[in-house]
C-alpha cells in the first residue's frame, strides 16, 4: 500500500461540474475535512472518495473522519487561481500517521457526501507521543497553496 501526493482526478471533473464551493468569505462554502492514514493505506489521484479503511484508529487524540478545516479562501493572480485552509492540529494525541485526504462532506453532486479533494504523503510515518500533531498548510498564495489552478 501507499500514499502518493496528488490531486485527486474526479475532483478535476467534479470541479468542472461545479460541485465544490471554496468561497469562504461569501456563501459559505463546503465543509473540508482531513482525515489522518496509516501507512497500510492507498491514496492516490485515483482515490474518489473519504473511507475509514486503514484511517489512524479512533481514540488518542484522534477522532475517525479527521478534523474540519478552515478555509482561507480563494485567491487569482493573472493566470493562477488557487485556495488553502488553517493549520489543524489534534491535541493529548498518540499515533502515527503516514499520510492525510483532504475530502468535501458537502459536495453539491458526486457520488455522496465524501469526494475526495486530494491526497497528501508524508514522506513516512510520523509519530505523536503524548502530544500536539499538526498539519501546517503553506502560504496562501500562488505559488504555495495546497490547490493550484495554472495556467
Amino acid at each position: 500500500m501507499t500514499i502518493a501526493s496528488a490531486v485527486c482526478s474526479s475532483f478535476k471533473k467534479e470541479l468542472l461540474q461545479g460541485y465544490h464551493d471554496f468561497d469562504a468569505n461569501g456563501s459559505g462554502g463546503d465543509t473540508f475535512k482531513l482525515a489522518l492514514f496509516t501507512s497500510s493505506a492507498t491514496l492516490n489521484a485515483t482515490t474518489t472518495d473519504y473511507s475509514s479503511t486503514n484511517e489512524v484508529a479512533n481514540g488518542n487524540g484522534y477522532t475517525t473522519g479527521g478534523n474540519t478545516l478552515v478555509n482561507t479562501g480563494v485567491g487569482l493572480t493573472s493566470t493562477t487561481a488557487f485556495t488553502d485552509f488553517t493549520d489543524t492540529s489534534w491535541t493529548s494525541a498518540s499515533f502515527t500517521a503516514n499520510g492525510c485526504l483532504i475530502y468535501n462532506t458537502q459536495a453539491n453532486g458526486g457520488s455522496g457526501t465524501t469526494e475526495a479533494v486530494c491526497a497528501v504523503a508524508f514522506g513516512g510515518d510520523k509519530t505523536v507521543s503524548s502530544g500536539t500533531f499538526t498539519i501546517q498548510f503553506p502560504t496562501n498564495d500562488s505559488s504555495s497553496a495546497i490547490l493550484r489552478l495554472t495556467a
